[in-house]
């Protein structure tokens, strides 16, 4: 019968946290008996191959291991030292406990979902949190917050490990997406919608990008930052000021009756116009004239001009795709 994975995992984390040296793959392929079982029936590729993904799982699981070249007269030998995979006692009160947990659950999608359980698992398997001290026993409420975008963790990567990305971004309204290079700083979820913040290269500014606007796939460059990370990244903040929110100039809309009402939620005032137009006046700011292509013919801009411009062009542009038979990506 076939050693379960389990079981070979096992004896391969004992064998390398029992030996007082680097062990090569050689003798740690003779010491585990699923290794000789895989070595007898397959080729030495396929060992290698099982190895490696054994070493990784194990990696993923938390064991650090110790890779070291010059050990074994040129073979790289593998070690798992006992003191740096010690963990400290962890205690954790009802209110730690719960935050935690909490956390844990926050996450429904994406790969962090399975990292948050494993690390609750973990705390329960070594009695820092029992059953019943998670946020269910404190609250019947569960906040969620779904990453349904594709981006979301190439990004999250990029953003933690300091590497600069590029993608294609179709901008509101817009018939063609364009490629963009980034420097990712922090991602944030508002208002549903989650959003980068970074430095765009090719713009020498700081840009917001929603996520659900990146078309294709985010690709990860090599090289290092350009721009300087600033200590705090309010990623809200920055999309406010690109979506017109806290701007000091305003424009005037007509809105039709009964329509658009997240415009009509900025209002600084509304006043009908007839039985079918509101006139509104609303906060003017970056992204305000993507916002109002959104809603197609049931807003009418009045002012200013080149706000009014900017819709038009953008609602131009929607047309051609359409009447092309919708051709671009």
């Amino acid at each position: 019968m076939p050693i379960a994975k389990s079981e070979r995992l096992m004896n391969l984390a004992l064998c390398l946290m029992n030996t007082k040296r680097p062990l090569s793959k050689r003798e740690l392929r003779d010491s585990i008996e699923a290794y000789r079982e895989a070595a007898d029936s397959a080729s030495e590729d396929s060992f290698n191959r099982m190895f490696e993904r054994d070493k990784d799982d194990l990696r993923e699981l938390g064991l650090v291991i110790d890779v070291d070249e010059n050990a074994l007269d040129g073979e790289l030998g593998y070690l798992a030292r006992r003191d740096r995979n010690r963990l400290p006692e962890i205690s954790l009160d009802a209110e730690e406990a719960a935050a935690l947990s909490l956390a844990a659950g926050v996450w429904t999608q994406a790969r962090l979902a399975g990292a948050a359980s494993g690390a609750l698992h973990k705390l329960r398997a070594g009695g820092a949190l029992a059953e019943g001290d998670g946020a269910e026993a404190h609250s019947a409420l569960e906040p969620r917050i779904p990453a349904r975008e594709a981006a979301f963790e190439p990004l999250l990567a990029a953003a933690r490990d300091r590497r600069p990305v590029s993608f294609a971004y179709r901008k509101s309204g817009a018939s063609q997406p364009e490629q963009r290079g980034v420097e990712p700083w922090a991602l944030e979820c508002w208002h549903g919608h989650w959003y980068l913040a970074g430095w765009d290269r090719d713009r020498k500014d700081v840009r917001v990008f929603r996520l659900s606007r990146i078309t294709g796939r985010v690709k990860a460059r090599h090289d290092a930052f350009q721009a300087e990370v600033p200590d705090h990244v309010d990623v809200r903040q920055h999309v406010a000021r690109f979506a017109g929110e806290g701007a000091t100039a305003t424009a005037r809309i007509r809105l039709r009756r009964g329509a658009a009402f997240p415009l009509r939620t900025k209002a600084l005032h509304a006043e009908p116009v007839d039985a079918e137009w509101d006139e509104l006046e609303i906060p003017f700011g970056h992204g305000l004239a993507a916002d109002l292509t959104e809603f197609g013919a049931d807003v009418v801009v009045v002012g200013p001009a080149e706000l009014r411009s900017d819709v038009i062009a953008r609602l131009r542009a929607v047309a051609a795709v359409a009447t092309s038979g919708g051709s671009a990506q």
